[in-house]
């Protein structure tokens, strides 16, 4: 019997950056309102699976406006948790993960901009989705 496969491309319309910094997920999360003038509240934890298919939980920050969408992830794995895999596990090095959600490209160059002079980020850098293996992780 001839076997089809469904194949399909998804769109990837963010942008990542990571971020490091030694400042706690709330602490974090209050310093970018403050600064960026963004409304970030906690989510319940993101459940992603690995390769093991062991579901992992992130912590998981969220702003949501019309034109823009801002999410804070902590790239290591709940405390309770195995702290085995990384969200983005290409970048271990990242503490946190934010993904931006917009219409204008230059609204995350801005952002970028206004995290770097926050005390407790140490370094934010793009995260370019090309070399991305685990994009498929911001998929929801």
């Amino acid at each position: 019997m001839k076997k089809t496969r469904l194949e399909f491309e998804y769109s990837y319309d963010f942008q990542l950056l990571g971020i490091i910094s030694a400042a706690k997920g709330y602490k974090l999360a209050w310093e970018i309102n403050r600064k960026v003038e963004l409304q970030l509240a906690r989510q319940p934890d993101l459940q992603v699976a690995d390769k093991k298919n062991n579901n992992q939980g992130y912590a998981h920050f969220m702003h949501w406006s019309e034109s823009l969408v801002v999410r804070l992830f902590r790239n290591k794995p709940a405390e309770a948790e195995a702290q085995t895999g990384r969200m983005v596990p290409e970048f271990p090095h990242y503490d946190y993960i934010i993904m931006v959600q917009s219409d204008d490209e230059t609204k995350s160059n801005r952002l970028q901009e206004l995290l770097r002079t926050i005390p407790s980020v140490e370094l934010v850098a793009f995260i370019p989705l090309a070399a991305l293996k685990s994009k498929d992780n911001f998929i929801f």
